[in-house]
């Protein structure tokens, strides 16, 4: 059995379990659990590709589509390009799909309210909300601490995803280890359905023969840096000393370091059932022509607020706008008003005000158009 403590800098520390749960293709999941007749086909959920001209992306891409070498965040334009080519080959075409936020967010409420419940029932007296944090729509972090093994923390992840499965006919896939860092690369490592423990013990080994794309944070641009000094997996990472990452990265470079070794103490931050509503638009052409932007703006607003009234909310606190550029740079700004509002005069007159400083130096100091916004409220109540 692993230690249940570790010693680190001389002191006796309880041993951290954590896992990572990662919804399968969760979009495309629901839309194809919602509409049997999608059942086996490719599916991609993202903005009209209007025969090859669409200008949006991918949100999701279920596991056939995935085949077809579509993934999230491909411009829409490429991966219908990629449905016909498949479909030229004998394959069948991908079904695209718009997509429905709302109910993914829906779905979402359910399955974590859903894990809480199943963890609970097994340790009533030792969790709580507190120990799990939704880092999005479709993850999120458990401190299983408690169950004070790996091996009873996978039954209990076994728990989790056959009732996740059972109630909400959906498959998710886990990662357990001893940090976040340990838990989020390995939930990635099976998938669709996959469960994979890291015990303390095998950390460095399970990491170091790893991408270095592997560990999050890591993206294209600092791939590159790292490529040019020969580092392309973890192991090569280790090779280069803490000052000399700093010296590249700042203070991120001394995260990145401890990361290689696999060593993370983030926090759990804690659970609360997000409530908001968001709507955006992909503009056909991308624009920088300010009353056209502001007029679209207003009609999402206004889509926005039938919403929040069919939904029987009285007042939101947060307004939240996203701006993306032509480049594909995307901003997300957002003000919390002092007392919570109710009037779609209010969200307009809040949304505008942020997006205003798109228009000019303070966020676009290059002068790049818009090709999509988007606006969302939140601390609904």
């Amino acid at each position: 059995m692993p230690r249940l403590f570790s010693v680190e800098s001389g002191k006796i520390q309880a041993m951290r379990i954590i896992a990572h749960l990662d919804m399968d293709a969760f979009f495309a999941a629901v839309e194809e659990r919602e509409r049997p007749r999608l059942k086996g086909k490719p599916i991609a959920v993202g903005s009209d590709p209007e025969g090859g001209r669409g200008r949006g992306v991918v949100s999701t891409a279920n596991y056939r589509a995935r085949a077809y070498g579509i993934h999230s965040a491909m411009p829409i334009s490429k991966a219908w390009e990629l449905s016909e080519k498949a479909k030229k080959d004998g394959r069948p075409p991908v079904v695209f799909i718009g997509g429905s936020f709302h109910r993914y967010s829906e779905a979402s409420d359910r399955i974590f309210e859903l894990i809480v419940k199943v963890i609970a029932k097994v340790y009533p007296a030792k969790f709580s909300s507190e120990n799990l944090e939704r880092a999005s729509v479709d993850e999120g972090y458990l401190d299983l601490s408690a169950t004070r093994s790996f091996e009873n923390a996978e039954k209990l992840a076994r728990k989790i995803q056959k009732e996740i499965k059972t109630k909400e006919r959906l498959t998710c896939s886990i990662g357990i280890g001893p940090n976040k860092l340990i838990a989020k690369i390995a939930s990635d490592i099976k998938k669709p359905e996959g469960l994979t423990v890291v015990t303390e013990i095998e950390v460095e080994n399970f990491i170091a023969p790893l991408p270095i794309r592997k560990i999050p944070g890591i993206g294209p641009k600092t791939e590159v840096v790292l490529n040019k000094k020969d580092v392309h997996i973890v192991e090569d990472l280790r090779k280069i000393s803490k000052r000399e990452m700093e010296s590249m990265f700042g203070k991120w470079g001394s995260v990145l370091y401890e990361k290689s070794f696999g060593r993370d103490d983030s926090p759990i931050a804690g659970f609360e059932i997000a409530k908001s509503i968001g709507e955006q638009e992909t503009f056909r052409e991308d624009t920088a022509n300010l009353n056209f932007i502001t007029d679209r703006l207003k009609v999402l607003s206004e889509a926005i607020f039938r919403r929040f009234k069919e939904n029987g909310f009285k007042t939101f606190k947060t307004i939240v706008v996203t701006v993306r550029f032509s480049n594909f740079e995307t901003k997300n700004r957002s003000h919390t008003l002092s007392k919570s509002a109710g009037a779609l005069d209010t969200l307009q007159f809040e949304a505008i005000k942020l997006l205003y400083p798109f228009f000019d130096k303070r966020e676009n100091p290059q002068k790049r158009k818009i090709r999509l916004i988007g606006i969302r409220v939140e601390k609904l109540k």
